[in-house]
């Protein structure tokens, strides 16, 4: 990474900014893609060949295979981006945000009625256990 990035020790948050941008290039014009009826179809009909008509790495590869959301953003992907696959795949953004923090999809709905996720062990890593926010 080019800069010194305070942001980069905040536990379980990946930061999307120019260097991730660079990094998931390909990750996320493979999900860009399919917001094509034909691409989709290509996806559907067989994954593995449609994602390697792309210029992903292996691990970005296996992470699109795996469905893993979390390993796909910290291989660079942009959850806005993502998100084209799991319309792909017939799953709301609810539930695939769900699927990323090891919630049902009720459950997550119901944290997010109450106010979303606390901040406590969110914090910089330098800043745990120092005050309120």
């Amino acid at each position: 990474m080019a800069l010194d990035k305070p942001y980069a020790d905040i536990p379980g948050t990946t930061i999307f900014d120019a260097d991730m941008a660079r990094i998931g290039f390909h990750i996320n014009q493979f999900s860009m893609s399919l917001m094509k009826a034909e691409n989709r179809e290509s996806f559907i009909a067989d994954e593995r060949a449609y994602l390697d008509e792309w210029p992903m790495t292996e691990d970005q590869k296996q992470a699109v295979l795996d469905r893993d959301y979390n390993r796909m953003m910290s291989l660079g992907g942009n959850v806005y981006f993502l998100a084209k696959i799991f319309s792909t795949d017939g799953i709301s953004f609810q539930q695939a945000a769900a699927s990323m923090t090891g919630m049902t999809q009720p459950e997550y709905a119901q944290m997010m009625l109450d106010g979303g996720r606390s901040p406590e062990g969110n914090r910089y890593k330098n800043e745990q256990g120092k005050g309120k926010v």
